[in-house]
């Protein structure tokens, strides 16, 4: 028996203490928050952790998971997205993201050209409580199925 393989993606919406938004640039995608794969027998928050500091130098206080995004086109990724505050260090970019900073929302949401990177922000910056879940499939970006996770039954 086959098993399923797919990518394992954690991604973090990481706010300062004015309520800014820190956005990396990738070379590829553009701006984005930050985000990464998971490495084979690393923690989801460990690769969080990691992720964050290698692409933009500083370190966050962790907040709750707020969505979950399921991409069923090839090469099919997991993507678990997380909210956090800024803890301290300095602003470095990398080789990965030469530019990096701190927007207000709605330059962020200006910034972000990527609609999956441009859907997730968003989703992102409204979270209500409920953790959201969508499936979607790229070349052409499509949502098949967006819904909250509210934990009722």
């Amino acid at each position: 028996m086959d098993h399923p393989k797919h990518i394992v993606v954690v991604g973090c919406l990481v706010k300062n203490a004015d309520g800014g938004v820190l956005l990396v640039r990738h070379h590829k995608r553009g701006w984005e928050i930050p985000q990464g794969r998971v490495e084979e027998g690393e923690s989801l928050l460990d690769a969080l952790h990691r992720e964050i500091h290698e692409e933009t130098g500083v370190e966050v206080e962790l907040g709750q998971l707020a969505s979950v995004w399921s991409k069923i086109s090839q090469p099919t990724a997991i993507i678990f997205n997380f909210l956090a505050h800024y803890k301290n260090g300095n602003l470095q970019a990398s080789e990965e993201c030469p530019e990096l900073g701190w927007f207000s929302p709605d330059d962020a949401l200006a910034s972000i050209s990527h609609p999956v990177n441009h859907d997730r922000l968003k989703t992102l910056l409204n979270f209500s409580g409920a953790v959201v879940y969508q499936a979607y499939s790229s070349n052409p970006y499509r949502i098949h199925v967006e819904d909250q996770l509210t934990g009722d039954i």
